[in-house]
């Protein structure tokens, strides 16, 4: 399957999905969301007020909507509409967020050197041409400007990995099988919807991120803190592996 014909095909995919999706979401996102990835998005976004955000991938619009609510200046875009539709639903009339249908692989209708700040929350490992989300991410941050993501963790969410059990459901350890294999594979997500992930190793991320200019200023691999386990204690197996990684990049200026 060709990437143009796979990134279709998961826009066509996450359409479908998107009213199911959206409703397992409040306005702290989804419960792994609330749990890991929001503490670690937050803390290495810092302050936002009067910065120019873009939201890339927002889905239906919730991180967008505290970026606005923290002072940010907002645009969001998503390649599914059904999910700008529902973000524009979502949003209260008196948060000014300018939410555009677009994929991160390409996004001619934004100017160059555009945003401070670019937060592309869980989008990376739907995208068939990373690369180019990559470029177009550096394209559109100002000289110094930072590019901070989250993804599946690919060293240990793989095409092939899940739980081994005991006869009576006793998780014994958590499998990962095919981490060097790069490309296409499904994912269950809803009771019957199947989305299409792209996987690739944490060497081929590392190196596209350099090899595009980006200077590496982070990586966190988020837990649930003490407040998150006492809400939700069940959250305690997450010290056994990892699920998430979020990458902290800078912008750097081509130097001739």
């Amino acid at each position: 399957m060709k990437q143009n014909a796979c990134t279709k095909e998961a826009i066509k995919r996450w359409e479908a999905f998107a009213d199911t999706y959206s409703k397992n979401h409040t306005e702290q996102g989804d419960l792994h969301k609330e749990v890991f990835l929001n503490p670690t998005l937050f803390s290495l976004m810092g302050n936002v007020k009067n910065k120019k955000v873009l939201d890339a991938g927002c889905g239906e619009g919730y991180l967008s909507r505290i970026l606005s609510k923290s002072g940010a200046t907002v645009t969001a875009v998503d390649y599914t509409p059904r999910m700008i539709e529902i973000a524009k639903e979502r949003t209260p009339h008196d948060l000014v967020i300018d939410y555009k249908l677009g994929n991160c692989e390409d996004l001619n209708t934004l100017g160059d050197k555009s945003f401070n700040l670019i937060v592309s929350n869980m989008v990376i490992q739907d995208l068939a041409n990373y690369e180019k989300a990559f470029q177009e991410m550096y394209r559109l941050l100002i000289d110094g400007g930072h590019f901070i993501f989250s993804i599946l963790h690919p060293c240990f969410v793989t095409p092939e990995c899940g739980w081994e059990k005991t006869e009576s459901g006793e998780k014994l350890h958590w499998n990962v099988d095919q981490y060097f294999y790069e490309g296409v594979y499904e994912q269950g997500l809803g009771d019957k919807e199947k989305m299409l992930f792209f996987h690739r190793t944490l060497t081929s991320y590392i190196n596209t991120l350099i090899k595009t200019g980006f200077v590496l200023e982070s990586i966190v691999e988020p837990i649930p803190s003490k407040e998150m386990l006492k809400k939700y204690p069940s959250f305690e197996e997450d010290f056994r592996c990892a699920d998430f990684i979020v990458f902290k990049l800078k912008n750097k200026p081509m130097t001739l």
